[in-house]
């Protein structure tokens, strides 16, 4: 009499767990035909990752949720196409707050954008500092640069110019040859980009154009670094002009800390004017000028005479 009983309990306990996976799979079933789309993430994301654009996709869902960044509809996206693009970029530079895996959902609450109170501190890996470098919107590379890419600080300092205030100073820049006058170095390597602000399209009225010289830049950028490699920065903006340059290695882990500074050894070599222009060198090569003999003079008792004499 207990062998039926047996097979009855695993008769319902199979049905049991057949009455489970149905709830289970449920939902999987019912999101193949999605009723909206969301952004997600492509890959696994680490806490502090800027987003870009491969970080996040439209991913189609059975029904939204609170908090995630939802697509414009096909009625609003045939009025204003580029609605689109504005909600992806609208997280682009934002930092995530928690890790994500594949395909989870991007919630407003799981990131921090720049200008908000608490951004650096998500941000910043354990140790680092985050120094803002004025750039002029005219250099080519500054359009390209989003933040989570890498760049370097490069230095350019002319020895050529001088105001005058200084007599020795002026003496001795003239003295300096020119293919000596001007040289551009690497002062710091592999440097994360965690904001780079938008130049203002419309200055206020009054407000001076755009202009270097007078230090009115266009947009600031700031980079992620040690305490070394802060001052680094600031001596070398007193030094001359600072540019960036974009490397090629931006998928480097970006939650990683900031970059040791590299030892002189270690630093690309620098480059004089005479490096990069050898014309320059060919300017040093003096003419060749006429020499004009000195004269000698001939006295004859009370008489003088002056006649040319050479000395080749």
């Amino acid at each position: 009499m207990r062998k039926p009983v047996v097979a009855t309990v695993f008769v319902v306990s199979v049905l049991g767990a057949g009455v489970a996976g149905m709830h289970v799979f449920a939902p999987k079933i019912g999101a193949a035909t999605p009723k909206a789309q969301i952004l997600a993430s492509t890959m696994p994301l680490s806490a502090g990752t800027l987003l870009r654009a491969q970080d996040v996709v439209w991913q189609g869902v059975a029904e939204t949720e609170t908090g995630e960044v939802v697509r414009p509809d096909a009625t609003a996206l045939a009025t204003k196409p580029e609605l689109d693009e504005q909600m992806r970029t609208s997280v682009y530079g934002a930092v995530l707050r928690h890790p994500l895996q594949v395909g989870e959902p991007i919630r407003r609450s799981d990131i921090a954008k720049p200008g908000d109170r608490d951004f650096l501190q998500v941000v910043l890996t354990p140790g680092a500092r985050a120094i803002a470098i004025p750039v002029s919107t005219g250099g080519a590379s500054t359009g390209l640069l989003q933040p989570g890419d890498r760049v370097d600080v490069i230095l350019t300092q002319n020895f050529g110019k001088s105001d005058g205030a200084n007599q020795n100073m002026t003496n001795q820049l003239r003295e300096t040859p020119l293919t000596r006058r001007s040289v551009g170095e690497t002062v710091v390597e592999n440097l994360r980009v965690l904001a780079v602000d938008a130049p203002d399209t419309k200055p206020a009225v009054g407000a001076a154009a755009v202009n270097p010289a007078t230090g009115n830049f266009g947009r600031t950028v700031t980079l992620e670094v040690t305490a070394d490699q802060a001052e680094d920065i600031n001596v070398a903006a007193e030094l001359g002009k600072l540019s960036l340059t974009l490397r090629s290695d931006t998928n480097t882990t970006l939650a990683s800390a900031a970059a040791p500074a590299a030892s002189p050894a270690q630093r690309t070599k620098p480059r004089w004017a005479g490096d990069v222009s050898p014309a320059l060198t060919g300017a040093l090569v003096e003419k060749p000028t006429a020499l004009t003999p000195l004269p000698v003079y001939v006295i004859h008792g009370s008489a003088k005479t002056e006649t040319i004499k050479s000395e080749y």
